[in-house]
């Protein structure tokens, strides 16, 4: 069995290998040769009542990959001033995530691997399969909200279906815009221009993505929303709805399998239970905004044949980012390990530490 790191994860996962491995996963989901669970979240209320625990997984198994696999992810969470989510594990600055993996072949543990560079690939890696199959040909200026892993790989993915030319980045604090254009600039090779106001972003750009960690509406202004752009998130409350309502197409990566029992209820666009009372549930802010909760046309839909994408210039389209997480991580953590073993790559750790002679 391997332990495999999120250095050993980068030497291996580039962009291009985690769209591969995507739409393997999701040519196996049209074909019926996979399945997943979307995101579930389990809240603890603490002491602390600034604090909340959270307890989340996703899952899902590709045959193409023989693996099934797990994502868990273990946080404390609190929300300064209601503006944005903050996490850690332990104390600031650590956290807690890995996948297991599994082979669906014999049932062997193949693998544990740190989910913090997978995490961040699947999410821009699915982004950039939506403007492959939504965003006009010649799209080439991107306006990035946010500077974070998630506006890396965004930018890494839309990079590499369209030719990127101009980019223009927004974040909050304007050392962190000023970080991610030199760092993007010189990776890519491109002009990334930071910009000091939200619709600077927004204005004469092809493709708009919102990738940042607020809880609230990012773009806010239907005015702002020219004719042909392709828009995508990362959360489901950072779009004005009436922007998604105006769009002429919306498509959304996958539904989340949710039942509405046994106490769920829907946070941050998600499916959750919380271990509190009335009042201590309170205390979790709930974005106002739920996009991701709508039924739009799905993504597989559009890679299979069944329905069309953009059809003229002038459409604007906008990808829900959300459903199918644990098809993501079987997909790319997949990738991962038949990589790690060919390379030889990882640390080895027995097996027989993870079986046992007792029958359940």
């Amino acid at each position: 069995m391997l332990l495999i790191n999120n250095q050993v994860v980068e030497k291996i996962l580039d962009i291009r290998g985690c769209m591969e491995a995507l739409e393997t996963g999701y040519h196996d989901l049209i074909h019926e040769r996979a399945v997943y669970r979307g995101r579930y979240d389990l809240f603890v209320p603490n002491d602390d009542p600034k604090l909340m625990y959270r307890w989340g997984t996703m899952e899902g198994a590709s045959r193409s990959f023989e693996t099934f696999a797990i994502r868990m992810k273990s946080d404390m969470l609190e929300w300064p001033e209601g503006k944005t989510v903050e996490k850690y594990c332990i104390e600031p600055g650590t956290f807690c995530g890995f996948v297991m993996v599994f082979s669906t072949r014999n049932g062997e543990p193949l693998a544990i691997i740190n989910d913090g560079i997978i995490q961040h690939m699947r999410v821009g890696g699915c982004a950039g399969l939506g403007a492959k199959y939504l965003s006009r040909e010649d799209s080439s200026v991107v306006g990035i909200f946010g500077s974070g892993g998630m506006a890396r790989t965004y930018l890494l993915a839309f990079n590499e279906v369209r030719k990127i030319r101009k980019v223009k980045v927004f974040s909050p604090t304007k050392k962190n815009r000023e970080v991610y254009a030199a760092e993007m600039s010189e990776k890519l090779g491109i002009t990334v221009t930071p910009v000091d106001r939200t619709a600077d972003a927004v204005r004469g750009s092809d493709i708009v993505a919102t990738c940042t960690d607020s809880i609230q509406v990012v773009v806010d202004d239907p005015a702002l929303i020219e004719p042909g752009m392709h828009l995508t998130c990362v959360k489901s409350n950072e779009w004005n709805p009436e922007i998604v309502k105006r769009s002429d197409l919306v498509v959304k990566m996958g539904r989340a399998t949710m039942n509405l029992d046994v106490g769920q209820m829907r946070i941050g666009g998600e499916a959750a239970v919380v271990a509190g009372n009335a009042e201590e549930i309170k205390r979790i802010a709930n974005p106002k905004v739920d996009i991701f909760s709508a039924d739009f046309p799905l993504l597989t839909d559009i890679m299979s044949g069944k329905l069309k994408g953009r059809t003229d210039k002038n459409q604007v389209t906008f990808f829900a980012n959300s459903g199918t997480q644990g098809l993501q991580f079987a997909s790319t953590a997949g990738y991962v390990v038949r990589e790690a073993k060919r390379r030889g790559l990882g640390q080895q750790i027995p097996t027989d530490w993870f079986l046992q002679d007792i029958r359940d």
